[in-house]
């Protein structure tokens, strides 16, 4: 199938050789921190995660987001879900692979990676978060390409992937779930010390994966001929909608403990983000963007006769997706780091390198993710759209 991927229009490929050079870039800067180090980027003693982790972080978000469309629709027989389960199976892949390629950048030396796998250390949250990532990207890949094919030949998918679509709607919240582990599990972080950190991180996830698929839809429709189904989208929509009032609730929760407790261990970081702390607010108009785009996106969201307009959607789901992505691709990672444990301020803002490079891994996840909707696309005009269930 992926022989669909070979031909396209003038925009088509015009889209890929724009990625390639974007990728092309990103690899320039790559290999000049591969030979001069971590120093190139903005990290430093004080703030040893940055953009990569943060990037990282909001993605495994993305990746888990698939969820939201395949268990509608192998679980509930939601019919609607049935044209555009595959785009949510397929956006999963891409994103766990920018996952790991944005560990894979962050560690400096890649040859770190198999540390692992060569010494495997159980007591360590980042050995599990290894395995659910690379389990969950193996069960997308089988389940997405072993479906897809089925509907190619227009018969129903073979029984055997069944039980391995049921583990991957379990799998999906694990990798959220372990990454938010990775902050709250460290005792040292008062920002990250919370035990509602990995249900913020799957009611974020829930909310921004599912904005971004109904742009994807969207952008699916405007340029081939498959239509991925108004219920659909409508359907999507509603889920953003009550994530992302669930996300906004649960950050009130972390505000009233942080405030309302008077510990100021709890409260710095809150106040570093969103009104400055001792003279320091390089971060403050980014979050308060964030905020302000999340209020925009509630406006429109919980009124129906304003979210059944699919433009009016279309702004509502961007405004969620670039609020969430400053607020976990960004804020809550350095943020934490803020103050530092001596009640210093060290500030962090991405290098031009740094940048260049995660746009480089963004870059590679939108080609993946562009060959594989072309495939998707290609076989859902040649069968009609409907998947046999």
């Amino acid at each position: 199938m992926l022989d669909k991927a070979l031909s396209g229009s003038k925009t088509y490929w015009g889209w890929i050789i724009f990625l390639l050079a974007i990728i092309g870039a990103g690899m320039l800067f790559y290999l000049q921190q591969f030979f001069y180090g971590l120093g190139l980027t903005g990290m430093s003693r004080d703030v040893s995660w940055g953009f990569y982790i943060s990037q990282f972080t909001f993605m495994v978000g993305i990746a888990a987001s698939g969820v939201m469309v395949v268990l509608p629709y192998y679980l509930h027989n939601h019919k609607a879900f049935g044209r555009i389960t595959i785009l949510g199976e397929f956006l999963a892949i891409p994103a766990v692979i920018m996952c790991m390629l944005f560990i894979f950048v962050d560690l400096g030396q890649p040859l770190r990676v198999l540390n692992v796998i060569l010494h495997p250390t159980p007591n360590s949250v980042m050995f599990y978060d290894m395995i659910v990532l690379s389990g969950y990207l193996l069960l997308n890949v089988i389940v997405g390409w072993t479906v897809l094919h089925a509907e190619k030949k227009g018969i129903a998918p073979p029984k055997w992937v069944k039980p391995f679509v049921y583990l991957s709607i379990a799998w999906a919240p694990s990798i959220h779930t372990v990454t938010a582990f990775l902050y709250s599990g460290l005792p040292g972080k008062h920002f990250w010390l919370s035990a509602i950190m990995a249900a913020r991180f799957l009611a974020s996830a829930f909310a921004s994966g599912p904005a971004l698929l109904i742009l994807l839809c969207l952008i699916v429709r405007k340029f081939t001929k498959f239509d991925p189904g108004q219920e659909a989208i409508q359907t999507l929509g509603k889920i953003v909608t009550y994530f992302m009032i669930t996300n906004v609730f649960f950050l009130g929760l972390e505000f009233f403990t942080a405030f309302y407790s008077g510990i100021p261990g709890h409260a710095h970081s809150f106040v570093y983000l969103y009104a400055g702390l001792d003279g320091y607010s390089k971060l403050v108009p980014l979050m308060w963007i964030s905020s302000i785009l999340a209020v925009v996106a509630l406006a429109i969201l919980v009124f129906p006769q304003l979210r059944k307009n699919e433009s009016i959607l279309a702004l509502a789901s961007i405004c969620v997706f670039i609020s969430l992505w400053i607020d976990k691709g960004f804020g809550l990672v350095v943020g934490g780091f803020v103050p530092n444990s001596f009640e210093k301020i060290t500030e962090y803002w991405p290098t031009l390198p740094e940048a260049t490079i995660s746009l480089g891994v963004w870059a590679i996840g939108a080609l993946i993710l562009t060959v594989l909707y072309k495939v998707a696309v290609s076989v859902k005009e040649d069968t009609g759209g409907d998947a046999i269930h």
